[in-house]
């Protein structure tokens, strides 16, 4: 803590010594001049303007393929009653559609597991690569 000298009261002094931190601030100054230039990139590239009036469209989302088992094992795709046989025809053709569509996998509450177990890996088997469940939330 600075005490005064000349000052007849004695007490400290409340005036700040700005020195040492314009010496500080010059030094970060120099060292900012110097580097400045070192950060600017050397290699010249023209880089490509973009267009926008010739985008190209995102492709369009596939529609999703809806399969609902019923609790007596009856498959349903998108609401059509349809056999295992067919319905592995189905996907093998859905398959090869570029995007492939997903496979959204309904079940009755009371279906026994193995049925909807047989409509996932029917898909699978015929190159479906999006499989999922749909399901209510739980109300709590």
């Amino acid at each position: 803590m600075a005490f005064s000298t000349g000052n007849d009261s004695g007490g400290p002094m409340s005036e700040i010594n700005v020195t040492p931190l314009v010496d500080v601030m010059l030094v970060l100054l120099i060292i900012f001049m110097i580097t400045a230039p070192l950060m600017s990139h050397k290699t010249k590239v023209e880089l490509p303007e973009a267009n926008y009036d010739k985008r190209e469209e995102k492709p369009l989302q596939a529609t999703p393929i809806t399969i609902a088992v019923t609790e007596e094992g009856k498959y349903f795709y998108n609401d059509e009653p349809v056999t295992l046989d067919l319905l592995g025809s189905r996907f093998s053709t859905q398959a090869q559609m570029t995007p492939q569509p997903q496979v959204n996998v309904r079940g009755d509450k009371a279906t026994p597991y193995r049925f909807v177990k047989q409509a996932v890996d029917l898909a699978q088997a015929n190159g479906m690569r999006k499989v999922g469940f749909v399901a209510t939330r739980e109300r709590n």
